[in-house]
C-alpha cells in the first residue's frame, strides 16, 4: 500500500511538473535587420511592446537589437541555427537559403488571400524544409520599391549606372543595363557620398529615417514589386511552444496584419515629403512605365524559375495571381 501511494505521489509530481513546464512563460530572443527608429524597426518595436504587455505569463520577446548586433545577411542563418528565435526581417536577406522567399516581394496577391489559397502554407513549408524557419506572417503590404538616384537617367535609361541592390531586384536592375552592387543599408549613405553607387533601390518609405535624402536628387516612378517585411521564427523553438503560447503568438501576428492600410497612407505622405525636400519625382511616360513594370515582373519570375524549378509552377499559380 505504501509503495502504491508512493507511485501515485511520484506520478502526481511528474504531472504537475509537466503542467508547470507547459504553462511557464517563454521568452523569445529577437533581432531586426533594420536600423533603430527606422520605419520597419518602429513597426516591430510596437509589436514587441504589445506582445510583452498582453503576454505576461504566456510569452515575451527579448529584442536584443538591429544591425549593430548582427549583420542583416547573417540573420537568416542565425534563425535557422537557433542563435536567435525570432527575426524582424525580409526573405530578401535569406534568399541564399530559400530562393523561393523572393516570391514574397514579387507577389501582388493580398496576404489575406495567400492565407486561404494555399500560398501561405506552401511558403511556410518551404521555409521549414530548407531553413528550419517558420514564416509567421507579414508586417507590410502595398508598399512598392523605387529607384532613387543622385544622377538623372539619360533619356530615362539606367545604362551604366551603379545601383545599390539586393537579390530581389538584382536581375531587374541588370535588365535595365545598370550595374547592381550589394551594399548593406548602414553603408549606403557613405557609398552615395563617395560615388561608389549612383543610386539605390528602396521602398517608398524610410529614406528620411536613414538620412539618404541628403544624397538623393531623384525618384523614378512607377514603383515595382510589393515590399515584404515578415516575422520568421526558428522552427525548433516554435515546436516547443505549447498550444496557448502558439495561439497567442499567431493572434498577435494576425492583428499586425490587420494594419496594412496604414502603410499605404504613409507612402503617400512620404512622397509629399520627398517633393517638399527638393527631390524630383520622375514619372516615366505611360508606355515606358508599362515596359518598366513588365521588365521587373519578367525578371522576377524568371529568377524563381531558375532557382526553384521544383516549386516555380505552384509559386506562380498562388503568388502570381492565378490562385486568387
Amino acid at each position: 500500500m505504501k509503495n502504491k501511494f508512493t507511485l501515485i505521489g511520484i506520478a502526481a509530481a511528474l504531472s504537475f511538473a509537466t503542467f508547470a513546464a507547459q504553462s511557464a512563460e517563454v521568452t523569445l530572443k529577437a533581432v531586426s535587420v533594420f536600423a533603430k527608429d527606422s520605419f520597419f524597426d518602429r513597426t516591430f518595436e510596437k509589436f514587441v511592446k504589445k506582445v510583452n504587455a498582453e503576454g505576461k505569463g504566456i510569452l515575451q520577446i527579448n529584442f536584443i537589437g538591429g544591425p549593430e548586433t548582427m549583420p542583416p545577411f547573417e540573420v537568416g542563418n542565425a534563425v535557422r541555427a537557433g542563435v536567435v528565435d525570432l527575426a524582424n526581417t525580409t526573405g530578401v536577406f535569406h534568399a541564399n537559403l530559400v530562393p523561393e522567399a523572393l516570391a514574397l516581394s514579387f507577389t501582388s496577391v493580398p496576404m489575406a488571400t495567400l492565407r486561404t489559397n494555399g500560398g501561405y502554407e506552401l511558403m511556410d513549408k518551404i521555409h521549414r524544409e530548407k531553413a528550419n524557419m517558420v514564416w509567421l506572417g507579414r508586417e507590410t503590404e502595398g508598399l512598392k520599391y523605387h529607384i532613387y538616384t543622385n544622377k538623372k537617367p539619360t533619356n530615362d535609361s539606367f545604362a551604366g549606372m551603379k545601383l545599390r541592390s539586393v537579390p530581389v531586384y538584382r536581375s531587374f536592375f541588370q535588365s535595365l543595363g545598370a550595374a547592381p552592387l550589394q551594399v548593406p543599408p548602414g553603408e549606403v549613405y557613405t557609398a552615395l557620398e563617395r560615388g561608389v553607387v549612383d543610386g539605390y533601390g528602396w521602398p517608398s518609405v524610410g529614406i528620411f529615417d536613414l538620412g539618404w535624402q541628403e544624397k538623393t536628387k531623384y525618384r523614378i516612378d512607377p514603383g515595382f514589386y510589393n515590399v515584404e517585411v515578415s516575422l520568421f521564427m526558428n522552427q525548433d523553438k516554435f515546436k516547443k511552444l505549447d498550444d496557448k503560447q502558439r495561439e497567442f503568438l499567431q493572434k498577435q501576428v494576425a492583428e499586425l496584419e490587420g494594419n496594412f492600410a496604414h502603410d499605404i497612407e504613409l507612402a503617400a505622405e512620404e512622397k509629399k515629403k520627398l517633393i517638399a525636400g527638393g527631390i524630383e519625382i520622375i514619372d516615366l511616360p505611360p508606355a515606358e512605365a508599362a515596359s518598366f513594370v513588365a521588365k521587373a515582373d519578367a525578371a522576377a519570375w524568371k529568377a524563381i524559375d531558375q532557382t526553384s524549378p521544383k516549386n516555380a509552377a505552384q509559386l506562380r499559380k498562388l503568388f502570381g495571381g492565378e490562385g486568387k
